[in-house]
């Protein structure tokens, strides 16, 4: 069986803000309408699940499996639906026999992983052989494109600029943002090969992204004291949070120097 989003369109965008952060909202909502152009093959592995709330708002059925290694997420990823079983557990040694899957996905999560090569090598053992493995990470034009960064190269300040990507890498705790011939000959290392690929997120999207870490603090408190990010999901609040996101969200797919990069690569054999 060939799983795919929504039937019907969706405004993912709405779906992601009314739940989380609006800069973390943005991001998930463009990725999301990206998995309308693939179809994943049953049952579906998800690798690194988090709290499954991109699943549980992107697929019309849950997923099969959604694997993640942190307790706290793994019991929301449980209780949101999107999957049929979640499973606590490491990349590096994934809890099932080979070629126990059809597809695999994984939403942002790779750029987080200091030893990425053994994660990958697990992935295709457990695919079935010509089994799609799709993935989105943070490129070579993450750093560059940091607004913040790039107003302290205007005024010349280059060390502050240095120091200023380095932080916000480090906060966003990344490992990897590399570039498209960096990833397929990871790939091809580990028994993939790379159909296609394309950049989004443009500079003007991830603007928002960055600053979006400052404004929504506020929502790390409500998610604290009310254990949700947003407290009152309703569309006249949250009206200016959509229009600023609104003009990312509409953006076009394909994006020259866009931030992001969203890979359809497939299991070799």
């Amino acid at each position: 069986m060939q799983l795919q989003p929504a039937s019907k369109p969706k405004d993912y965008l709405w779906l992601q803000i009314r739940d989380l952060p609006y800069f973390r909202g943005l991001l998930r909502a463009v990725e999301a309408r990206f998995f309308e152009q693939v179809s994943l093959p049953e049952p579906v592995l998800d690798l690194g699940c988090g709290d499954g709330h991109f699943a549980a708002t992107t697929f019309d059925r849950p997923l099969d499996v959604g694997l993640d290694p942190w307790t706290g997420p793994v019991r929301e990823a449980a209780r949101g639906g999107g999957y049929r079983l979640v499973v606590q557990g490491f990349g590096h040694k994934l809890p099932f026999a080979e070629q126990t899957f059809s597809s695999a996905v994984s939403n942002s999560v790779l750029e987080h992983i200091p030893d990425l090569e053994p994660v990958l090598i697990e992935t295709a053992r457990v695919l079935k052989p010509g089994a799609p493995f799709i993935f989105c990470v943070p490129n070579h034009h993450f750093l560059p494109n940091l607004s913040i960064g790039r107003g302290l190269d205007r005024l010349g300040i280059k060390f502050v600029a240095r120091w200023y990507r380095s932080f916000f890498n480090r906060i966003s705790r990344h490992h990897h943002c590399d570039d498209a011939p960096t990833w397929q000959a990871r790939l091809e290392r580990s028994g993939f090969r790379l159909e296609r690929y394309w950049h989004y997120f443009s500079p003007k999207a991830l603007a928002v992204l960055e600053w979006g870490h400052c404004f929504g603090l506020p929502s790390l408190v409500t998610k604290f004291l009310f254990k949700r990010w947003i407290l009152a999901p309703l569309k006249w609040n949250l009206a200016l949070t959509s229009a600023i996101c609104q003009p990312g969200y509409n953006e076009p797919e394909k994006q020259t120097d866009g931030a992001y990069t969203f890979y359809i690569s497939r299991r070799i054999g």
